[in-house]
């Protein structure tokens, strides 16, 4: 039987494991996102691939994992790199758009001294991109931490047909005791209580740390923000010096930068000439990863036969509107979501002794897997629901599910933009006595736009993994099970139970191409709308 000890060595590499990955996800989404915001043809892109890959459930990766890392490179070393792309496909997708999102709206003002000092690339993203950046980074912290213990079971321990592949870690370790199912031996049930603790205790440490470096966030790099800088020992002293706010750094940047023109004419001209590098590379990848596409689309359509093809056009009109039932369940999940998000948000964010107990509960909630409990919720109120609405109490159930998977992304994103408002506006609404629903119209909802687009937007694409479980899960309690009446996620999950692949291939197409085509029209457009109207760090330079 597995001991105490390896349990909490699992907890400590599981948490490491996630925390690592999140890092990497930060590095690679500023350049990224600085190539995203250069290049049109990358941005078009990058945002609608990261719209359709948040859109899919963790478990679709797992062709990939055992192409690519199972059977390409193998041992426990493809093990450990298959769960690393899993946890990894967890936690980056709404950091990138976050990170992405933050570089789109970053004030002219801000960007036209950088452009009148002529910074070059690394000293724009020292001093401007990844300062103004941080802020929507401690956003996503919270939801991208939650989200890699939320999918740690699947991603630790994974199966593909008849063959199991595991790595160390706490997830692994659950799955291990889920398996074994000893309830009846004290033991056991201890030890299994002991490695939900440890999982509760890591998720909690981390969620203390990342509220912590919020309030530090706010305070140290929002523009004129109302939080204090909180001063954090683990952060070194050489990051501790400088003087706070990205516009401060220009200004010292400019002075020095007038003082060496003489010296030394020609740095900003090399930096300058990377970021025509990075511009014609950004092109260029983007060029290459439509064509690869393209490509491959029109191989597995030529070697398609006509029969199939013509079974799978007459089932189109079948799937799209499935699709489109989808699209209403997700669209309800984010108006429930939104109104939780900005409720509570609004509460914690002017009731700091509340939000200090609140917060972290809310993370370590959310880093729990849905199917761990939503069974104990589904045996206490089945019969009640199902004898009060009959079958759309299915559709109540599929909303909750999706409601738990994705609440925090936008809850989490507009606290943060709450944290990080100009205090100037936080005093006018308090000079104008503005009641609570004159401070969200008027003042709240548009500032925030930013983080509540970033916060929506992850909310639509990542909806879909509560609905893959939801819309067919039989047998959840006493022979009971949820399954709605039409639904794309049930399609494509009976379809490939039933080994009709070509006809999950092909909605799961029809899915992506909507998702780009909304990432195009939707997401990217309000955030070019944000932009141009919902800055609110430019109020306190027009004021």
């Amino acid at each position: 039987m597995i001991s105490y000890l390896e349990i909490a060595l699992a907890a400590v590499v599981s948490t490491s494991r996630v925390l690592a990955l999140i890092g990497a996800s930060i590095a690679t989404g500023w350049l990224l996102g600085y190539i995203a915001i250069r290049s049109r043809v990358f941005e078009n892109l990058y945002t609608s691939l990261i719209g359709v890959f948040e859109s899919v459930p963790v478990f679709s990766f797992f062709p990939v994992v055992l192409v690519f890392f199972v059977e390409g490179i193998g041992g426990y070393f493809g093990a450990e790199l298959a769960a690393d792309f899993l946890v990894f496909t967890a936690v980056v997708w709404n950091i990138w758009i976050g990170i992405y999102q933050a570089f789109k709206t970053i004030p002219r003002d801000m960007v036209e001294v950088a452009e009148n000092v002529r910074l070059g690339f690394f000293r724009k993203m020292r001093h401007l991109y990844i300062p103004y950046s941080m802020p929507r980074i401690a956003a996503n912290l919270m939801p991208s931490f939650s989200d890699g213990f939320f999918y740690i079971t699947v991603s630790e321990v994974f199966s593909v047909g008849s063959s199991e592949y595991g790595v160390f870690g706490i997830g692994s370790v659950i799955a291990r005791l889920t398996a074994e199912g000893n309830w009846g031996n004290p033991a056991f049930v201890h030890r299994y209580l002991f490695a939900l603790g440890m999982l509760a205790l890591a998720v909690g440490s981390v969620v203390y740390g990342f509220r912590e470096l919020a309030d530090y966030v706010a305070g140290k790099y929002a523009v004129d923000s109302s939080m204090p800088v909180k001063r954090i020992k683990l952060i070194p002293p050489w990051l501790a010096r400088g003087v706070g706010g990205p516009l401060a750094r220009i200004a010292r940047i400019t002075a020095a930068v007038q003082r060496r023109a003489a010296r030394e004419p020609t740095w900003y001209e090399e930096e300058r000439g990377h970021e025509r590098l990075l511009k014609v590379v950004g092109a260029a990848v983007g060029l290459a990863v439509l064509g690869a596409l393209i490509y491959g689309a029109a191989v597995t359509i030529a070697a398609t036969p006509a029969s199939l093809w013509q079974t799978l056009l007459a089932q189109t009109g079948q799937i799209l509107a499935a699709l489109a039932l989808d699209y209403g369940r997700v669209f309800a999940v984010t108006l429930c979501a939104t109104a939780f998000a900005v409720t509570l948000g609004y509460y914690l964010a002017t009731h700091h002794r509340v939000e200090r107990v609140v917060v972290p509960a809310l993370q370590i909630y959310a880093a729990y897997p849905a199917p761990t409990y939503f069974p104990l919720i589904f045996a206490s109120t089945y019969l009640a629901l199902y004898g009060a609405l009959g079958y759309y109490a299915n559709e109540l159930y599929v909303i909750l599910l999706g409601f738990i998977s994705t609440f925090y992304y936008v809850f989490y994103s507009f606290w943060m933009g709450l944290k990080a408002m100009p205090h100037e506006i936080w005093e006018l609404m308090d000079n104008l006595s503005l009641t609570y629903w004159e401070r969200l119209r008027l003042i709240l909802l548009p500032a925030t736009m930013p983080y509540l687009v970033a916060g929506i937007s992850s909310t639509i694409n990542s909806a879909w993994g509560g609905l893959a479980i939801g819309e067919y899960w039989p047998d959840i309690y006493g022979g009971r099970g949820l399954a709605v009446g039409n639904g794309l996620m049930k399609l494509i999950t009976l379809s490939t139970a039933e080994g009709n692949v070509a006809l999950a291939a092909w909605a799961s197409l029809i899915f992506g191409v909507v998702a780009v085509l909304f990432s195009i029209f939707f997401t990217r457009r309000l955030m070019d709308l944000a932009q141009k109207r919902y800055v609110a760090e430019e109020a306190v330079y027009a004021a």
